[in-house]
């Protein structure tokens, strides 16, 4: 692994802690603090304006009308589909089971992928996809939660996955965009588009959040975290980790996020720790391993140019022999 991919990696792991953490943070504040389209559209137009001024601190970048367009679509994908969704979502089932539902996105950019960048699906990157899959329902499956009311609903869990599947297309679709520009530039104008949008069907529910009257500390250190955290810090490292890593290798850190769910879980007394927590760990991280170590279209198209390479060398070499047994 060079220098360019640790840093990847080491984006991809620091955004995955803090949205583990976020899930159980996010379930606490609705519906009694804040709406699930007032929480989300607090973190489109809290993203818009961080992004914005802290750009200014950085050399401007000029972005073409085709790359406008990109990061329109990538906006609705990354950030309006993919939060509101997640939210809503989160809000009509349980955090354990949005846990497991967010688990499909590595498969889905795997397969994405594979149609769009022609990334090759090989043995090694599914079974790493598997083994990691098998590590996070492990742990899911046998934790203990102690929470009552806290049921899941069908709906609730098919929003998660449309959340899933819309930032499987985000990873793959603006992968090209992300070695072109900035994270602040990506993200100042994919944040403003998306509170730009989203404006007509969230401000209202936002400016009228109970968390504004009146909170609790819990609430308000939430909501915090929420917005610096899982918004802007996460938004800021997931275009480093693209420009260095594959979609499919970040959509495995999703499996780092139910790990860190549970983990915190168990500290607010929300679950109960067991033996297969450490073993559900240690599969995820082979499952990242054996994805991360797997071969890219970089790695096939190079071996096969080697291939020729070697084909043609091979010929030249034996071209004076064949020409001296036909004379």
């Amino acid at each position: 692994m060079n220098r360019s991919n640790f840093q990847g990696h080491l984006a991809m792991l620091f955004s995955s802690l803090i949205f583990g953490v976020n899930i159980p943070l996010s379930k606490n504040l609705m519906p009694d603090w804040i709406s699930p389209i007032g929480l989300t559209y607090s973190r489109f137009l809290f993203g818009a304006i961080a992004f914005w001024l802290f750009s200014l601190f950085f050399k401007y970048e000029k972005v073409s009308g085709k790359d406008l367009k990109t990061l329109f679509i990538g906006s609705l994908l990354g950030v309006g589909i993919n939060q509101g969704t997640f939210i809503a979502g989160l809000q009509r089932t349980s955090a354990t089971n949005a846990s497991i539902v967010i688990t499909i996105t590595p498969i889905l950019a795997m397969i994405i992928s594979f149609f769009m960048l022609k990334e090759p699906i090989t043995l090694r990157k599914a079974g790493g996809v598997i083994i990691g899959l098998v590590g996070v329902l492990s742990m899911i499956l046998t934790s203990e939660l102690i929470v009552p009311g806290r049921q899941a609903s069908f709906v609730g869990d098919l929003l998660c996955m449309l959340s899933s599947l819309s930032y499987a297309f985000f990873l793959v679709f603006t992968r090209g965009i992300s070695k072109r520009y900035s994270s602040w530039t990506i993200m100042k104008w994919m944040f403003l588009f998306s509170s730009v949008m989203f404006f007509p069907f969230g401000y209202k529910e936002f400016i009228a959040a109970p968390i504004f009257v009146h909170a609790t500390s819990l609430a308000w250190g939430s909501y915090i975290y929420m917005l610096v955290g899982a918004t802007f810090i996460t938004y800021l490292l997931i275009p480093i980790a693209q420009r260095q890593i594959r979609p499919t290798t970040i959509g495995m850190y999703n499996y780092l996020q139910p790990l860190v769910a549970g983990l915190f879980a168990i500290l607010l007394g929300q679950d109960t720790f067991s033996w297969t927590k450490p073993l559900s760990a240690v599969l995820i991280f082979v499952g990242v391993y054996f994805v991360t170590t797997s071969k890219s279209r970089e790695d096939v198209e190079r071996e096969q140019n080697s291939v020729i390479l070697d084909g043609d060398l091979n010929e030249l070499e034996l071209s004076p022999l064949k020409e001296r047994v036909r004379n």
